[in-house]
Formats: C-alpha cells, sequence, structure tokens
C-alpha cells in the first residue's frame, strides 16, 4: 500500500536530514510492494504514500518549497475526489540534499515509511543514485527537477520515469532558436561541475558543431561559486557571440547578476532556468532560455491551475512546482489505471500512458510517456527576459515567444532519438 501522511495532519512534513537517518542495514524489502503486504491497521488499508524527495539546502535548495508546494496541492487535489482506488493519498517529504542522503532517505521511504512510489529529485547526481536504489527495490520513481540525459538514456531504469525534460529537450529548443533567429555562431561555455552540467555542455556542444558554430572558450565553475568575475573577464577577451551557460541553482542568480553589473553587453542565453533563480535578479535580468512551464502559459487549464496555486501559497508556482504536481498525478493515474499499487503493474499501466483529461499536463496538447525510455514527451517554451517598464508585478519577468515543437510539430523531434539513446530498460520482473 502507499502511504502520503497528509499535509493538513502533518504540517512537518519535511524532516531534517539527520533526523530520518535509516538503520545502518535495512530489512529486506517484500517483493512486490503493494497493499496486500503492508501492516494490516485500519490507518494504513484507508491510506495511500507517496515519498518525495527534493532539496532544501544547499545551492539547489530554493526551488524545494515550491516542489513541495506542488505536490502538497496535487494530494489536496486528488483527495477533494476520494484519493486514488479509494484510498487518500498522502505525502511524505524528505531533503534530498546530496547524492549520499538522497539514497539514505529513499531507503527510509522505502524500507520505514513503505511508500508506492518516490518522487522529485532536483540534482542529477542525487537522481541517478536514487534511480539505482528505486531499480533494486522494484519500487515506481518519477524523475521531476533532474535532466541529465544520463537518466533516460545510458542509466535508463524500467522504474524510472521522468515528467521533466532531458537536457537534449531543452537544448534543443534554445540552440536551434539562437542559431535561426539571433544568428549567433560564436559560443563561450560556462558550465557548472557536476553531471548535470558535464551533460549540458555535451549537448550544447554537439548542437553548435551540428551547426558548424565554433566554441570560443569554455569554463567549469564549482557548483556554489559565489563570485565570476574570473570568468566574465574571460568572456570579454574572448569576444564571442554569445554567453551560454550551463549553470544550475543559485549560480544562475550570482552569474546573472554579476553579468549584468560588469556592463556586458554580449547576448547571453542559458540551457535551463528555473524561475526560482531567475526571480531574484530582478531588473537586471536579460538573456533567452527554454523552460518547461511558466505561471503566465496562456491554456485554460494552466491559468487556473495557477490561479489555484496562488490562492493556496500567495506567490505563483515555479516550474519546479509543475514538475511535482505532474508527478503526484502521474502516480495517481498509474494506480487509477493499473487497478494495484504493486510497482510493476504501475510501470505497465505508465509505460507509453497518455496523461488523462483530468490532470493532462495543462500545455494543451496530449503528453506521452515514451514506453522505451520513460520520457514524458512533451513541449518547451523559449522565454526572453522582460523589460521592466513592462512588468505587473516582481514576478513578471519573462514573456514566452515560442512553443517548441510548434503546434502540429511532433513532440519528438526535440527528444533524444532512440537511434542515438543507449537506453537498455531492464526486465520488468
Amino acid at each position: 500500500m502507499i502511504r502520503w501522511p497528509p499535509t493538513a495532519t502533518r504540517p512537518h512534513a519535511r524532516t531534517a536530514a539527520s533526523s530520518s537517518r535509516p538503520p545502518a542495514s535495512p530489512p529486506p524489502r517484500p517483493p512486490g510492494r503493494g497493499s496486500s503486504s503492508s501492516p494490516p491497521s485500519s490507518a494504513r488499508r484507508s491510506r495511500s504514500a507517496s515519498g518525495q524527495l527534493v532539496p532544501f539546502t544547499g545551492f539547489l535548495g530554493a526551488i524545494g518549497e515550491y516542489g513541495k508546494q506542488g505536490a502538497t496541492l496535487a494530494v489536496e487535489e486528488l483527495n477533494e475526489k476520494g484519493g486514488a482506488l479509494g484510498r487518500k493519498l498522502e505525502l511524505i517529504t524528505e531533503d534530498e540534499a546530496n547524492p549520499g542522503v538522497a539514497v539514505q532517505k529513499a531507503r527510509k521511504l522505502i524500507e520505514k515509511d513503505r511508500v508506492v512510489a518516490i518522487e522529485g529529485l532536483v540534482s542529477s547526481a542525487s537522481c541517478l543514485a536514487v534511480g539505482d536504489e528505486v531499480q533494486r527495490a522494484k519500487l515506481l520513481m518519477i524523475n521531476a527537477g533532474a535532466n541529465s540525459d544520463e537518466i533516460r538514456s545510458k542509466r535508463c531504469h524500467r522504474y524510472v520515469f521522468s515528467t521533466e525534460g532531458c537536457n537534449t529537450m531543452y537544448v534543443g529548443a534554445i540552440g536551434n532558436w539562437l542559431i535561426r533567429e539571433r544568428k549567433v555562431s560564436r559560443w563561450y561555455f560556462l558550465t557548472s561541475d557536476y553531471a548535470f552540467g558535464h551533460d549540458l555542455l555535451r549537448v550544447a556542444r554537439n548542437l553548435l558543431q551540428a551547426n558548424k558554430g565554433a566554441e570560443v572558450g569554455s569554463d567549469l565553475a564549482p557548483t556554489g561559486t559565489t563570485d565570476f568575475s574570473q570568468y566574465i573577464t574571460k568572456m570579454k577577451a574572448a569576444k564571442p557571440d554569445l554567453i551560454f551557460h550551463n549553470l544550475a541553482g543559485a549560480d544562475v542568480t550570482n552569474f546573472l547578476k554579476q553579468y549584468a553589473e560588469s556592463g556586458m553587453t554580449i547576448e547571453v542565453a542559458g540551457g535551463v532556468i528555473d524561475s526560482a533563480y531567475a526571480w531574484p535578479v530582478g531588473e537586471a535580468l536579460r538573456g533567452h532560455f527554454p523552460i518547461i512551464w511558466w505561471h503566465e502559459l496562456n491554456t485554460p487549464a494552466s491559468r487556473a491551475w495557477a490561479a489555484r496555486y496562488v490562492k493556496r501559497w500567495g506567490r505563483p508556482p515555479d516550474n519546479q512546482a509543475y514538475g511535482d504536481y505532474l508527478a503526484v498525478h502521474a502516480i495517481a493515474q498509474a494506480i487509477e489505471k493499473a487497478k494495484s499499487t504493486d510497482g510493476a503493474k504501475l510501470v505497465q499501466a505508465l509505460e507509453g500512458h497518455t496523461l488523462t483529461a483530468a490532470m493532462d499536463g495543462l500545455k494543451g496538447r496530449p503528453l506521452t510517456f515514451r514506453a522505451w525510455d520513460h520520457q514524458l514527451l512533451q513541449p518547451m517554451y523559449v522565454v526572453a527576459a522582460r523589460d521592466k517598464a513592462k512588468w505587473k508585478d516582481k514576478w513578471d519577468i519573462f514573456e514566452i515567444i515560442g512553443e517548441v515543437p510548434a503546434r502540429g510539430a511532433a513532440l519528438e523531434d526535440i527528444a533524444i532519438p532512440k537511434a542515438e539513446s543507449q537506453c537498455q530498460l531492464e526486465p520488468l520482473a
């Protein structure tokens, strides 16, 4: 069965990293985690739980609360309609912190909390590590925030699905637009020195080379860098057409602020942007970026959800809130479709599954999990920094200038082609 302590009765669902350390040798998990293997308490028979791993600390910490709020809102909405299979849903949220802690928390969720699924994750390194763990445990996981292509390719797993877009999708959306619309061919790269950044750099380089562009410089910056002046000095000397950053988390905020303060006028763009890290840049923000969802997306379902989120939490949702909201609904749809909480049956239910009308992805077009690598196919949006004179409020920093692929085009167009993927999903058993 799934346990998911409801936020209404569990106001401190997020615990400190040290408070829920699992036993050194966790007991083996019974095969086929379903309702039949759960303890026979009446409370557990009436509830289903999912675990959530999102960062609350470190350079990615600012988006954890958005992810928690998005998932919580999904649980509340689903429970208002009866939950899944007649059971109320509960959410147990933990701090992913770093790969080692994320694995410990995943084991705690699996062995102690006995969840039916885990969703969330933002760090690609943490997601890869937890993906190995859930595959061993035969437990469904939905990656709602980690971008590395490896998660869907070389290190894909049968029990891991992704609602978050991969680096190929993000770079395909922004890179081709930049080359076509901005005519930039000489790029300088600035990259976060960890799994996500390395993979994003690889994808961006491949796209630039395929378009016969030139790389005029590249730097790796440690995560948590606070002073980017040395990199900005090198950028000025290289005289590129474009600064293309492959940064993440608070590093994005610090770099974009310092870039503007330096007086640099060279065009800037990024392989990924989280609105939670763009908002603090404020009126200094400039450039073009790919984003998976923006709260001003003009579809009826998206506008309605953004309004519900603002009413519930007092601020607009960022893209991580969207990712976790989507992931929780996907888990609930899998349970309803499978008529079970057994891990293998949930996997089968999601392979090739198109999100249903009750929560279809909010984008006004069908979104489907590919059966062979478990990536949810969906469009990206190219956004531009909006002139402060046009802001309605402090959240109004972007304007959408393009949907990629365009309406009528195949969503496969920006995804990893099967012929280029190294994904070899394990047998289900």
